[in-house]
């Protein structure tokens, strides 16, 4: 089954994801404003260190991709102003 595209706006951040299990990390994540927060990846990227993310940190962006359990897997993205 493939899974619906969505479009989501947040400001991307650092913080701990997955604390207490062995994908335990600091990694970049979507907060939607909203209450929503998602470990964000790039398809094709590495899960766990992408120097694309890392760009992105303190950036707020409008992307399109799939969410997948508590990850949002983006294809597409633009940086907005933030406002």
């Amino acid at each position: 089954m493939e899974s619906e595209r969505v479009t989501i706006s947040g400001d991307v951040k650092r913080q701990r994801i997955a604390a207490g299990s062995k994908s335990d990390r600091a990694g970049v994540v979507l907060d939607d404003g909203a209450g929503r927060i998602f470990a964000l990846r790039r398809a094709g990227g590495n899960p766990f260190s992408d120097p694309a993310m890392d760009e992105l940190v303190g950036k707020r962006i409008t992307a399109t991709g799939i969410v997948a359990g508590g990850s949002f897997i983006m294809d597409s993205w633009d940086v907005v102003a933030k406002g």
